[in-house]
């Protein structure tokens, strides 16, 4: 999820990465070796001899850390940065003749669906060390490879109007919030379908969740497509309570001081991931190899935790020995769970049809 945010006086200036508008950008080839070995693979040969990879991204920081790459690697990169919901369906358009190398969002429910139709290359494992938040979020086939965590949703409220907000699931479908609950739209925002399935998996199955969400759109909820137009209708006063990503949450409440947090219970794990397309050429594989060791090197850390401060870049770190910025709370202060992104994940497409049909409309 992509946010820039800009606060000014009440409002919130705020794109997604799950909202920002499509852009193609490619990171010019270089002979450059400044990487070190410690940070990813020293590139050898000319530059003409790398092919491009193909960059798939809705991370606020993505733009950053692929020009980072190319000046450590020399690999060329071409980034299209987009929404989650787009992404996928250009991947799934493209199915039979894909042109994307490497997949990098939020929810490892996208990629278990993806790898569930075999269009992850299985097996790869990167040096790494990975913390207990990331081997929790490694899946069995090496499919897919987890860069971060986030939570979903954080319940962002303006503190103003807002003296006690509500401290679980159920107050919100009370009448004092009639009207004033906000959230986004799962087939834009990528970080959406998981906090829904982790409703439903909480609730204790799809039908409870579609109860549950039914009794909160009679309530007023309002649905705007992504975090950043969320925010916006808190600080613009069209809503009073959002349900967001905490990223998104927590990067808004850094500009405007009148925006509180709160995490009922629980929230759900969203692991941000990347994938490598199965069917890439063998050469372009190897490349989003090198792309995500990158990435959870020392040096892509610190791409990540600077590339986007309001943002994505406030995440929960699943490499040992890289602490998560200053802003976020303690874990262990909020009760969190995890979904089986393999239960899950094969069930966005008609979970999201049936929200898009019987909740944003």
């Amino acid at each position: 999820m992509r946010l820039m945010a800009g606060l000014a006086g009440a409002s919130v200036l705020a794109l997604a990465a799950c909202s920002s508008s499509s852009s193609s950008s490619t990171a010019a080839s270089s002979t450059s070796s400044s990487a070190s070995a410690s940070s990813t693979p020293s590139s050898t040969g000319a530059a003409s001899s790398k092919v491009t990879l193909v960059v798939y991204s809705a991370q606020g920081y993505d733009s950053a850390m692929t020009k980072a790459f190319t000046k450590a690697t020399g690999i060329p990169v071409k980034l299209d940065d987009n929404s989650t919901g787009p992404l996928l369906t250009q991947i799934e358009a493209s199915k039979n003749n894909p042109n994307w190398g490497l997949l990098w969002v939020d929810g490892a429910t996208a990629f278990a669906g993806l790898d569930t139709q075999g269009l992850l290359l299985k097996g790869f494992e990167p040096s790494v060390q990975f913390n207990s938040l990331g081997t929790q979020s490694v899946p069995a086939d090496k499919s897919y490879t987890p860069t971060g965590v986030t939570l979903m949703a954080a319940l962002a409220y303006n503190k103003d109007k807002v003296k006690s907000p509500p401290t679980t699931w159920q107050q919100l479908l009370d009448s004092q919030w009639k009207g004033q609950v906000g959230m986004n739209d799962p087939s834009q925002s990528g970080p959406t379908f998981p906090f829904i399935a982790g409703m439903m998996n909480y609730l204790g199955g799809v039908s409870a969740g579609e109860s549950y969400f039914t009794k909160l759109k009679a309530n007023g909820l309002v649905i705007h497509p992504t975090n950043g137009p969320t925010l916006q209708a808190l600080t613009s006063g069209q809503i009073n309570l959002a349900l967001v990503q905490s990223s998104a949450a927590i990067g808004a409440a850094l500009g405007a001081k009148n925006i509180g947090i709160a995490y009922l219970n629980p929230v759900t794990l969203l692991p941000s991931a990347i994938g490598i397309d199965a069917k890439a050429p063998a050469a372009e594989q190897a490349e989003a190899k090198q792309f995500i060791e990158f990435v959870l090197s020392p040096a892509g850390q610190k791409v990540m935790q600077t590339g986007d401060p309001t943002g994505d870049s406030l995440y929960y770190p699943v490499i040992q020995g890289v602490s998560p910025l200053s802003a976020l709370p303690s874990l262990a202060s909020t009760k969190t769970q995890s979904i089986n992104p393999y239960t899950w994940g094969p069930q966005e497409g008609t979970i999201n049809t049936w929200f898009d049909g019987n909740i944003v409309r």
